[in-house]
């Protein structure tokens, strides 16, 4: 609701900022400058708006409080600089004009964090958003535990249409047959996707030292496992496996979580590979590390990947993918946090030659 808010408010301020300017704005038929103003009044976020020389023209009362400026919306004229003294909160609204582009400013204001969007107008004149910082992590917090409690919601009746799907296979007909299949595949892909969810909320509020069941986990051992399972999946598509690990190398840490990490990161690989090309993995030891890297010879990684492959439902250009079998979009994010959860952490990038490399670092066992 608040982003939407926003996005009104967004389009109401270019009009306003036209009228004030004595420009012609697009029309909104309808629409009171009063009206705008009440709606901006009692937004739920803090809004300002600047003219050329930052001297304030709106305020409203969420920005007087999270300034900490009470009654600044008495002063019309009043410079910014003598509400609020703050130089990084200049500096990026002189970059917004300079650019003409919206800033954004992780901002701590005494024991406040606020995030602020700057966005310019025309002739020098800005509009300028403050969000507490704390309000949108409750709202992500929120949100995360709706996803949880809605997939495990979704359980139960999955089930029960899944053994539907299965009575109704055995008595399928020449005239149904497609469809009864198409409906079992769909039913198994929303079990995934919910066990998936379900996975990723659980590990979202596992701390690192708060894995299940610790113990040593033989790294390469684990990764021939992983694969024996995936390699009818490869050889439908004459993939083919390049493993060398230096030594015995193992970690610390709970095997079937770093089960599913490994799975997730063979499978992604082989999404991405050709026909007839090879997946690279290695393993190898680096100052209290254990370094584990996944290459394939797929088409590589964009500056999207790059930027949001590790995020929640985050799905690449469907046309780089070589395999017929479609993801949930969680696999990489659930490697993500089983990572976190054992102390180590997962990068990205680009080979040399071609295809992606994923670089998986987990603590050493002492």
């Amino acid at each position: 609701m608040g982003v939407l808010l926003a996005g009104l408010l967004g389009l109401a301020l270019g009009w306003l900022l036209a009228r004030r300017t004595g420009r012609p704005g697009r029309s909104l038929s309808g629409l009171s400058l009063r009206q705008l103003l009440r709606w901006i009044g009692e937004a739920p976020d803090g809004w300002l708006i600047l003219d050329s020389g930052d001297r304030i023209q709106l305020i409203n009362q969420r920005a007087e409080r999270l300034l900490e400026a009470p009654g600044a919306g008495m002063r019309r004229q009043e410079p910014l600089d003598r509400v609020c003294r703050s130089p990084e909160l200049l500096e990026v609204i002189r970059n917004a004009r300079r650019r003409e582009r919206p800033q954004r400013l992780d901002w701590e204001l005494g024991e406040q964090q606020l995030a602020v969007f700057v966005l310019p107008g025309d002739d020098g004149w800005v509009a300028v958003l403050l969000q507490s910082r704390r309000s949108l992590e409750a709202q992500l917090e929120q949100q995360e535990r709706w996803v949880s409690d809605v997939a495990h919601e979704l359980k139960t009746p999955l089930t029960a249409l899944l053994l539907v799907g299965d009575s109704l296979a055995a008595h399928v007909n020449d005239a149904n047959a497609v469809l009864v299949e198409r409906l079992q595949r769909e039913l198994l892909r929303l079990q995934r996707l919910v066990g998936d969810l379900m996975e990723l909320s659980r590990l979202e509020n596992t701390l690192p030292e708060g894995v299940r069941r610790r113990g040593r986990v033989d790294l390469p051992q684990l990764v021939q496992q992983v694969w024996l399972g995936l390699r009818p999946l490869a050889e439908r598509r004459s993939i083919r496996l390049e493993f060398t690990a230096q030594g015995d190398l193992a970690v610390l840490g709970d095997g079937s979580r770093l089960h599913r990490a490994v799975l997730n990161l063979l499978d992604n690989a082989l999404r991405y590979s050709p026909e007839g090309g090879t997946v690279w993995v290695e393993i190898e030891a680096t100052v209290g590390w254990c370094l584990l890297t996944v290459r394939d010879e797929g088409p590589g990684l964009s500056e999207d990947d790059l930027e949001h492959m590790f995020e929640r439902f985050y799905r690449g250009d469907p046309s780089r993918v070589r395999s017929d079998r479609g993801g949930s979009g969680l696999g990489l994010a659930i490697v993500q946090q089983i990572a976190v959860t054992h102390g180590g952490r997962i990068q990205a990038s680009n080979h040399p030659r071609g295809g992606a490399v994923l670089e998986l670092f987990l603590p050493v066992v002492a």
